[in-house]
């Protein structure tokens, strides 16, 4: 059953100073609908390029149904897997595309997404903390066949949902993300407070031992839903 009375608001957290190589995109589809994307270069092989890429062709696409979104994925990975052969233009995309019924998430490579809804907090897609996950995609361009990870997930008044780069899940483990959203009044308040802890273990130069104790210099993007 369609949920298009389900309202949201919406924050970023975006710092793009280490690489240049994140780029986000948010598309208000109208009535409470929407398109939330994240993309994370791959450092060395033109990610910066192809992220932007990416992102551009979603923002263009006429969307009507999450294939409007696979297509545009395969297509772009067709045009970078001719150029790069598998070893440039390469960059995770996550998606998380509302149109009235499910949240659909589709994605390729390690950029994760997580929905929280009380004390649960639920990993949809992606990686954290440096561990590749079994059935994750590979990048957008690495291979000719694209394999896209795809979930979905209904939607409830009080959810939060959050979509990001890995310069934000390699400093701020699962269960911090969940509580800095739980405790956040507002998408903008949870991402002051994420970015505040970023930024002090980067004056640091330490994260805590469950993310590996030394701190990773990355892009840092992320998403802030909530319902």
């Amino acid at each position: 059953m369609a949920n298009v009375s389900l309202a949201s608001v919406v924050a970023t957290l975006y710092d793009n100073t280490t690489h240049s190589e994140d780029s986000y995109l948010i598309r208000d589809l109208g009535n409470g609908l929407f398109l939330d994307a994240v993309m994370d270069g791959v450092t060395g092989h033109g990610g910066e390029e192809a992220s932007q890429s990416v992102a551009q062709a979603l923002e263009a696409v006429s969307i009507t149904s999450p294939d409007d979104i696979v297509t545009v994925l395969e297509e772009q990975n067709a045009d970078f897997f001719q150029v790069g052969g598998g070893r440039f233009l390469l960059t995770t995309v996550s998606v998380a595309l509302f149109m009235g019924g499910p949240l659909y998430i589709i994605s390729a490579g390690d950029s994760p997404i997580f929905h929280i809804r009380g004390e649960e907090c639920k990993q949809l897609s992606g990686r954290i903390g440096g561990i590749l996950r079994m059935g994750t995609a590979k990048a957008i361009g690495a291979g000719e066949d694209l394999v896209l990870q795809r979930t979905e997930v209904a939607l409830e008044s009080g959810d939060r949902l959050v979509t990001a780069s890995d310069g934000v899940t390699d400093n701020v483990n699962m269960a911090e993300l969940a509580e800095f959203i739980r405790n956040a009044e507002t998408p903008e308040a949870a991402s002051t407070a994420i970015k505040q802890a970023i930024d002090d273990r980067l004056e640091r130069g330490i994260t805590p031992e469950l993310l590996g104790g030394r701190f990773r210099h990355d892009d840092q993007t992320g998403i802030f839903r909530f319902f």
